[in-house]
């Protein structure tokens, strides 16, 4: 297709990145920025490591610069900024040597000794950590350090035009203080020449001249030092404004939690003289009980956690999927998202096919992979799911096979997975051979520990003999198919009010657990006398020989 064309159904694609996308093609519909690229923002704290909220934004954001290459040809760069000169305010409870660290409380982050002693500082030791987390999953950016960029005076002119609005900014913030903050709010925090620490000091003169101001310690003692080469830093919301202007950010999201200060910093850029940049709002995520999910109280889940049951795909399409919307952030929801993720890529590859035949037009085929999200987590780069997968068997699927045959290994799924899909094999499909994994390492974790099998009901017995015999008649070359029919036809005679009550009797008795596959592609996957063994085990009986 031609870049125009692709760039015309760009302007009309729904999907979210493209409508932020659209944000800055407006801002520079007049003219391309001066400084010759589009600015990409996310922003780390690098008191604690790298998270999955850090995933996300950074996600999130490679997702909208993407959509904006499609519209416009002004460069763009992405930058990481670590606010790495904030005071340390408490120590982490998951680092060595916290009596020491507990020693340099209230110092900058890079001038607090690194515990794990293989760095500089505990700062340059996070922001190590941050470069190495972003790039284990590829993304393209440029690492900013706010120590960096204070201390080498790349800040200077903006903190100079802070202290030349010094009372318009800090009018800003002080309706949203409290009394006692309010009487010693100050845009500066001092360095204190003495002990290095960042301090919260009550600033009493300030020579926007000179370049300087001059603060009170707790002892009385009255110092005058430059705002400027790292002698202060900037308090949160100030320092937030004054970087967007000082880089010239155009682009930059936040979590929901940030609204107001958004809003604060907003206004400070404007008082500076910049326009703030474009971005919005994503919901906070939740834990299984719909509670917001905190660091310090544990209760989410990690980047290593969802990875060592599922592919980094799946974790994009998660940040993808409705990021204005507040959603749940537990373990069960990791197995739809795997299972999405495939769909997503089969309905790429189908609409390619379809385009092959001529049922589709280049640009209906572009219109619809610009709606896929398979197109944002790829970066437009969708591969084909037969060439990674091989076999149409669902990791739910998986999960279920491991669950029946209480797989410990991978091999042991791999057994029925070649009788299935006899070309398949873990060197010729790495990926299924990944999802097994995956299924085994799910399923020991989660759904062995919490497997109940029950007995069945007079109903549900009856049904179950039927469908006992009726598998007894088929054969191996029986589709998954007409084993389904056969399972609906038996809940239908059996007055099943509800057919889903008979499927839940089929996971419940057969699998211990109340949700499940397909049942016709288990059994299929599965196998037939196997299946049989376990209808038998649910009754009861002695298993077939």
């Amino acid at each position: 297709m031609a870049e125009q064309d692709l760039k015309l159904m760009a302007e009309n694609a729904r999907a979210w990145p493209f409508e932020e996308a659209r944000k800055l093609v407006e801002r520079y519909k007049k003219a391309p920025p001066e400084k010759g690229y589009v600015l990409f923002e996310t922003g780390y704290g690098p008191s604690g490591l790298p998270h999955i909220g850090t995933f996300g934004e950074v996600a999130r954001t490679s997702m909208v610069r993407h959509a904006f290459h499609q519209l416009s040809d002004i460069p763009t760069k992405l930058i990481c900024f670590s606010d790495d000169m904030d005071g340390l305010r408490k120590v982490p409870d998951n680092i060595p040597q916290q009596d020491m660290v507990a020693e340099h409380l209230g110092k900058p982050l890079t001038q607090v000794p690194d515990p794990f002693g293989a760095y500089e500082s505990f700062g340059h030791h996070n922001n190590a950590m941050l470069r190495r987390f972003l790039d284990r999953f590829g993304f393209d950016y440029d690492f900013y350090s706010a120590t960096d960029y204070y201390g080498s005076g790349t800040f200077n002119a903006t903190l100079m035009a802070v202290l030349q609005n010094y009372d318009a900014i800090r009018n800003v913030v002080l309706p949203t203080l409290g009394p006692d903050r309010r009487k010693t709010y100050s845009p500066f925090l001092p360095i204190c020449p003495k002990t290095g620490l960042v301090l919260q000091a009550k600033v009493l003169e300030t020579h926007a001249a000179k370049g300087t101001l001059v603060y009170e310690d707790d002892e009385g003692a009255q110092t005058e030092i430059p705002v400027t080469d790292g002698h202060c830093k900037l308090q949160w919301k100030a320092d937030w404004g004054m970087r967007w202007v000082a880089l010239g950010v155009d682009y930059e999201m936040a979590g929901k939690d940030l609204i107001d200060s958004v809003k604060l910093s907003s206004q400070i850029a404007k008082i500076l003289g910049a326009k703030p940049p474009e971005g919005f709002n994503y919901e906070l995520f939740l834990d299984d009980k719909g509670q917001k999910i905190s660091k310090s109280k544990g209760n989410g889940l990690t980047i290593d956690e969802w990875l060592r049951y599922a592919p980094p795909e799946s974790l994009s399409l998660f940040m993808f999927n409705a990021p204005r919307k507040a959603k749940r952030l537990y373990f069960d929801v990791i197995p739809r998202q795997v299972d999405d993720w495939l769909t997503h890529l089969e309905k790429n590859a189908q609409c390619l096919r379809q385009k092959d035949d001529g049922a589709l037009t280049a640009a209906e085929t572009t219109a619809k992979q610009l709606e896929n999200p398979a197109w944002h987590i790829h970066a437009a780069a969708i591969p084909d799911p037969l060439e990674l997968q091989g076999a149409p068997i669902s990791f739910a699927m998986l999960l279920n096979l491991a669950s029946a045959c209480n797989a410990e290994d991978k091999a042991v799924l791999w057994g029925f997975i070649s009788r299935y899909a006899p070309d398949a094999t873990p060197d010729t499909k790495p990926l299924l051979d990944t999802l097994a994994g995956y299924a085994v390492a799910y399923y020991h974790d989660f759904v062995k520990p919490e497997k109940h099998f029950r007995a069945p009901n007079d109903q549900e017995r009856a049904a179950l003999v039927a469908l006992n015999a009726a598998l007894a008649d088929m054969t191996a070359e029986s589709s998954a198919e007409q084993i389904q029919n056969k399972v609906y036809e038996i809940g239908k005679t059996h007055n099943f009010e509800n057919l889903r009550d008979w499927f839940k009797a089929l996971y419940e008795v057969l699998l211990g657990q109340s949700q499940g596959p397909r049942f016709g592609s288990f059994v299929a996957l599965y196998g037939l006398a196997e299946t049989r063994t376990l209808i038998e085990k649910g009754l009861g009986q002695t298993p077939i020989s």
